[in-house]
């Protein structure tokens, strides 16, 4: 877990990287990281990669709501 915790910089900078290309997809109607990465395999798997990031993300959003200690008390 220490591991993943160490990793939770990258894994946010990705989401943000993710979130203002589509931010500026819907204002401008341009899409950078094709324009970075070409609009082949590359770009996706860059989507890939950022979406791998968010759902790191999860755990800890769980957390911070404490919707696993719902969970639990629920049973």
């Amino acid at each position: 877990m220490a591991y993943m915790k160490r990793l939770e910089p990258l894994w946010l900078f990705l989401v943000i990287v993710g979130c203002l290309n589509w931010a500026v997809v819907a204002i401008w109607n341009t899409n950078e990281l094709s324009k970075i990465f070409g609009g082949g395999t590359t770009t996706d798997v860059v989507y890939c990669v950022i979406g791998f990031a968010a759902l790191m993300f999860v755990p800890k959003l769980m957390d911070d709501m404490h919707i696993t200690d719902r969970m639990r008390h629920s049973h």
